[in-house]
Formats: C-alpha cells, sequence, structure tokens
C-alpha cells in the first residue's frame, strides 16, 4: 500500500509541482490573477476532443476576432463556423455561439459561477461545467477529463477498464477537492496526465505522487486503467455532386443545422449510407439536372464513429436554376464554412475532374 496517500499531502505535492512545471497556455492567467471566465469557457469548449497544440493557434484568432462573450454573441454563426473550420465536431461551434447569446442576452455578459447553472449552458457538459467552476471561479471540484482519469486510476489502483470503472474513478477525483487553490489542482493534474502520467510510457520517476501511486507500485503503470476492445468502426457510403457551371462557379449548400456537420457548407451530397450507392440512384438525388459522370477513385474520411467513403460525380450545367444553394469558384471557397471532409472533396474533384 503506498504509504503518503492522504489528499492534504496529495494536493501540496501536487501543487508545489505546478507552480513549477506548469505549461504555458494562452487561455491560462498569471499567477495571483483571476481568471477571464470567458477565456476558460472558450478554451474548454475547444478542447473537447482535440489536443492542446491544435487549439492555441484557434484560440489566439478566436480573442483576437471576438475579445469577449459579447462580441463573440453579436457576430454571424457563419463567421463562427468559418474560422472553427479544421476543430471539427461543429456542434461545439453552434453551441458556444448559442451559449455566447445568452450568456450576453440573458446574463448581463457574466458567466453562471457554479456547476450547476454551468450545466443548463448550450455545450456545456459535466467536466466542462466543473472546469469552468474550478478554474474561473475557485469551486472545490475536481473536473475528470482523460487525463485526470488516468492519473487517478493510477494513483488508486483501478484496473478495471474505463467503461466500467469510470464513476468509481470519478468519486475518487472529487475526494481530492478542496477550497485551496481548486482551480490550480484541476489544471495541476491535467497537466500531470498530459506531460508525466502519460498513457505510453509514463515518466514515473519525474512524479510528484509516485510514492502514493498504487499503479507505479506494480511496475505495471502503463497497464491501469485497463484498455477496452475498440470496437469497429463501419464504413458509410456516399456520393458528392460537382456541379460545374459554363463560368466555372460550383454549387455549394448548406447542410442541416441538426446532425453532423450541421449548418456547414458542402459540395452537395446524398445521405451516408452503408450500401453504396448506383449511378442511378445517386444521379436521382443530384441537386440539379446534368449528364452525370463518376471521376476515377474516392475521398476517404473518418469520423469517431465511422468510416466515409464518398464517390465524386461531376456535371456541366447549362443554366442556374433556383436550387437552395451558392455557387462559388473553386478559388473563393476559402469565404465558405467548409468541414475537412468537403475540402478532401473539393480537392479530389479538382484533380481528377
Amino acid at each position: 500500500m503506498p504509504k503518503s496517500s492522504d489528499p492534504k499531502s496529495i494536493r501540496h505535492r501536487l501543487l508545489c509541482w505546478y507552480d513549477v512545471e506548469h505549461r504555458n497556455l494562452p487561455w491560462r492567467a498569471e499567477p495571483d490573477i483571476r481568471p477571464e471566465p470567458y477565456h476558460v469557457w472558450l478554451s474548454e469548449i475547444m478542447l473537447q476532443q482535440t489536443t492542446v497544440a491544435t487549439v492555441v493557434p484557434y484560440f489566439g484568432e478566436f480573442v483576437t476576432r471576438w475579445p469577449d462573450v459579447c462580441t463573440l454573441a453579436a457576430a454571424p454563426l457563419d463567421d463562427v463556423l468559418h474560422a472553427w473550420q479544421g476543430l471539427g465536431y461543429y456542434a461545439r461551434a453552434r453551441n458556444l455561439h448559442k451559449c455566447a447569446a445568452r450568456v450576453a442576452n440573458e446574463l448581463g455578459g457574466a458567466f453562471p459561477d457554479t456547476e450547476a447553472a454551468l450545466l443548463a449552458m448550450p455545450g456545456v457538459g459535466v467536466y466542462t461545467a466543473a472546469a469552468i467552476a474550478a478554474i474561473a471561479f475557485e469551486r472545490p471540484v475536481v473536473p475528470v477529463d482523460g487525463n485526470v482519469e488516468r492519473v487517478t486510476a493510477r494513483l488508486y489502483g483501478v484496473r478495471q477498464p474505463l467503461k466500467q470503472s469510470k464513476k468509481r474513478i470519478a468519486r475518487l477525483a472529487q475526494g481530492l477537492a478542496a477550497d485551496y487553490r481548486p482551480g490550480d489542482f484541476a489544471q495541476a493534474m491535467m497537466d500531470l496526465g498530459a506531460t508525466v502520467c502519460r498513457s505510453k510510457a509514463p515518466a514515473c520517476g519525474a512524479c510528484p505522487l509516485v510514492d502514493d501511486c498504487m499503479a507505479a507500485n506494480t511496475g505495471r503503470p502503463e497497464e491501469y486503467p485497463g484498455k477496452a476492445t475498440k470496437p469497429i468502426r463501419p464504413t458509410r457510403c456516399g456520393v458528392a455532386f460537382w456541379a460545374v457551371r459554363p463560368d466555372g462557379a460550383v454549387l455549394l449548400r448548406r447542410r442541416p443545422t441538426r446532425g453532423l456537420l450541421g449548418g456547414m457548407m458542402e459540395v452537395p451530397s446524398t445521405e451516408w449510407r452503408e450500401n453504396k450507392w448506383s449511378l442511378i440512384e445517386a444521379a436521382a438525388a443530384a441537386p440539379v439536372d446534368a449528364d452525370w459522370q463518376p471521376l476515377a477513385g474516392v475521398v476517404k474520411h473518418t469520423f469517431t464513429h465511422f468510416h466515409l467513403e464518398i464517390t465524386v460525380l461531376w456535371g456541366r450545367v447549362t443554366k442556374s436554376s433556383n436550387e437552395d444553394g451558392v455557387w462559388s469558384p473553386p478559388a473563393q471557397f476559402f469565404e465558405h464554412a467548409l468541414p475537412t471532409v468537403m475540402k478532401k472533396v473539393a480537392a479530389h474533384a479538382e484533380t481528377h475532374w
């Protein structure tokens, strides 16, 4: 059994480590300066299922363009979606805009300061509410993300895979919460998991909690928590329509607000399904009339839960009808909020057409 598992001792040693080893991140406040809730909220939404390295430049762009929650709320949703391109999971951007509007228009520009009130905000889940409450408002709670789960599971020797042990790990993590520097402690747990208590090759010799860690004492810390078998991702198929006017403009349209990539622009496409589309089926679903011809190859993209293969059909359109969409030269596609998969479709079409 580890010899120093007193929560007060754990907190003290981890905070001492954090004071020296913390990561310098643009959304973090300087020591002794109260964090800006807008920065904490924005960064936490961006960091959902996204790496720190990816988020840093996006965060900088957002706070430069929209320095506070009221300016973000006043921005057109299209501008926010466009700035979000490349971060993925676009429902986060839509909810970000909704949340900003609620804070600006209903709460006088001030974020709620409790977990319960934060949970009622669009796009704010259990972890995000806890993170904002702890970091921005010094509430005594430990937000439990993947890094904190790993640190806690190893500290207390939880061997079960996360699917079976999430609730237990969350309870153990909350047992470390205290009124003293809760925001710094939350970020210290995150930083420890990201830089020392890594999933692979944990640097136990550099860990301030090694004497407490049950997993480290087994000599096999990387086995904690246990790994569940990953489900096999299915493959779905779709067809995209590269419709070209005589002036070279290509048809784009907006995807439905609800659902995957909701509200983003796309090269018009069929639904994505398990069975491949025949040329006859696809042509019947085309947004405009044309002599549709398939381009060589397929566009491949992977989402969280499935792989996608898109065949591209191209066709010349002799006249513009009143179809729902906009015509844009490919050189100006950057003006539209195209998700990564549609940028791949465009690149494929321009290469093979």
